[in-house]
């Protein structure tokens, strides 16, 4: 029942969104934004050649680099400042910090020093990511009940087996929001390298379609991208709203 209520949601959703496009389409033109039907008509057109793989494969390529970065640095800092109190009261206000700046200000640091390689789209694309983990998971960390330890000390229980049985358990739903985050962010970040300086990928697919007024492209491959995105962060905001639960 639950899930047929949130399939007809989302259903209700996507309509909407169609008939926004539409009508937005029809006040703003053809030429600055193309309605639905042409641009699924492109779309069937333009996503089967080679052309869209060899990008798309370059934008995956980067962005699979960028997350593990992003995952493995992220639980590293958040996982150190959660457990060493002194280190995450130092830290946190200077992670906030850097987490407010707009990340595009740092990328022509990033460009002389990696230049226009994949090793600059993934290292820009890992820092928009690895701050939502870090912090996160830092206070997933320092909110867990000390009941919880307390509990763990009077039962003997290891410290694998506290790690494995309590704080596991008891961190994971707020990593895995996270988790999500930062996967949206890393996108965002490898997206907006590919824009501003690549030869490849769909982010130099959408701003060379755009120069050439290619908006049927531009859209199309702005489509592709959101089906994406969207499809993963279901998929992560299941395994938390599951994770909620079984908390």
């Amino acid at each position: 029942m639950i899930a047929t209520r949130r399939a007809a949601d989302t259903l209700v959703i996507l309509i909407v969104l169609v008939l926004a496009w539409q009508v937005l389409h029809q006040i703003v033109g053809a030429t600055a934004l193309p309605g639905p039907l042409p641009t699924l008509s492109y779309l069937a057109k333009f996503v089967p050649t080679a052309r869209f793989w060899e990008n798309a494969e370059a934008t995956l390529v980067a962005f699979f680099y960028a997350l593990v970065l992003s995952y493995a640095i992220g639980l590293s800092l958040g996982v150190w400042m959660g457990i060493h109190r002194l280190s995450g009261a130092v830290g946190e206000p200077i992670l906030i910090s850097i987490y407010t700046l707009p990340k595009i200000t740092l990328y022509p640091v990033v460009l002389l020093i990696f230049g226009l390689s994949l090793s600059g789209r993934v290292t820009f694309g890992a820092m928009h990511g690895i701050l939502p983990v870090a912090i996160l998971t830092m206070n997933a960390i320092r909110n867990i009940p000390p009941v919880y330890l307390k509990a763990a000390r009077t039962l003997h229980l290891s410290r694998r087996q506290t790690i494995v049985t309590v704080l596991l358990p008891a961190t994971l739903p707020e990593v895995v929001a996270g988790l999500r985050i930062g996967f949206t962010l890393t996108l965002l970040g490898v997206l907006l390298a590919e824009m501003f300086a690549a030869k490849s990928g769909l982010g130099f697919l959408i701003i060379n379609a755009m120069s050439l007024l290619q908006t049927e492209e531009m859209i199309t491959v702005a489509v592709m991208l959101f089906l994406f995105a969207a499809v993963a962060n279901a998929l992560l905001l299941w395994m938390e709203h599951k994770l909620h639960r079984r908390a």
